[in-house]
């Protein structure tokens, strides 16, 4: 069995590539070739919570290394301040002809980065082609991969951060002086939107941080920091404007704050989710429809992400001879 970590996933895993796969994966899920259970998810008293997300996909053209593969991961609040990313886990694939264990790999980089490659699928075919300000709220670690991802889809011209800790803001902008646009701090979150043509939210706030007001026309917006039905990062007047995709319209209509509350208070339907991505790529569903059109993507993850990211590395690492084979 393979045993790969967090280096060498980035080193295996670039965003360009991370992206296109992301394509495949939400592809092989909205036309079910891909099985996807709802995920398990523990929360524990006090904020900490443990998911089990299983998924398969069969192996096909544009999905060479399908199969079996589950991620079992600790989401822990508290982590950002021990110097800790907020996701700690595994992914574990499987071998395909025989079911035995193949590889396990540090599931935090891999949710790092496939989270953020989809949001950068998201964007690619929502955002107005010339989009090129992009506005993250939030500096952990998916502010970081999606400042990357939005960097690969769009010619950026600027990018501001805001977060509650300042410091952590500037500490993400000064670490990016290596892209070619400018990485600025914002003292306020309205400040950080104005103008702007995309928008990450990447904070896992428990209530709204993006309000209507401060949601430029014709912007994209990546929804990304809550993933629980009872937090949420968007006012329910910013959802309601906006068209509304998401990863999987049952687990959007069953975990994302952002449509649930709204959605039990009477607000607006499920008919609000017009489409998955997946459906936009398989041609089954119009995307933006104008340059005034203000779009939402509304992110959970999908355990295929986790699968076919695992096959994909370490298929790639075997190749290279990176990683440690440990018997089994």
């Amino acid at each position: 069995m393979l045993v790969l970590d967090a280096a060498a996933i980035r080193e295996l895993f670039p965003m360009k590539e991370s992206i296109e796969l992301m394509r495949s994966a939400l592809v092989a899920f909205s036309s079910a070739r891909a099985l996807v259970p709802q995920r398990l998810m523990l929360r524990i008293p006090g904020g900490d919570a443990y998911a089990v997300m299983p998924g398969y996909a069969a192996p096909s053209p544009d999905v060479p290394h399908g199969g079996f593969g589950i991620k079992v991961i600790a989401i822990k609040p508290d982590n950002p301040s021990r110097g800790l990313p907020v996701n700690s886990g595994l992914v574990l694939a499987f071998d395909e002809l025989t079911g035995r264990p193949d590889a396990v790999l540090d599931g935090a980089t891999i949710t790092e980065i496939r989270t953020a490659a989809v949001s950068g699928v998201a964007t690619d075919l929502l955002a107005r082609p010339d989009a090129a300000t992009l506005a993250i709220l939030g500096a952990g670690v998916q502010a970081r991969s999606h400042l990357e991802a939005m960097a690969a889809v769009r010619p950026l011209r600027g990018a501001r951060i805001w977060s509650r800790t300042e410091e952590r803001a500037r500490a993400l902008a000064e670490s990016a002086q290596d892209y070619p646009f400018p990485v600025s701090v914002a003292s306020s979150v309205a400040e950080a939107t104005d103008g702007a043509d995309i928008i990450c939210t990447v904070t896992g706030s428990v209530e709204p941080v993006l309000r209507d007001r401060d949601v430029p026309a014709g912007a994209h917006v990546n929804a990304v920091g809550s993933s629980f039905p009872d937090k949420r990062e968007l006012t329910e007047e910013l959802v309601a404007r906006c068209s509304v995709f998401v990863d999987s319209r049952s687990s959007a209509l069953a975990e994302a704050g952002e449509l649930v509350i709204p959605i039990g208070r009477g607000a607006f339907g499920p008919e609000v989710v017009l489409a998955e991505i997946g459906e936009l790529l398989l041609g089954r569903s119009a995307g933006r429809r104008g340059p005034d059109e203000t779009t939402l993507f509304k992110s959970l993850g999908l355990a295929v992400e986790d699968t076919l990211s695992a096959s994909f590395i370490a298929h790639r690492a075997r190749h290279r001879g990176v990683g440690q084979e440990v018997s089994f």
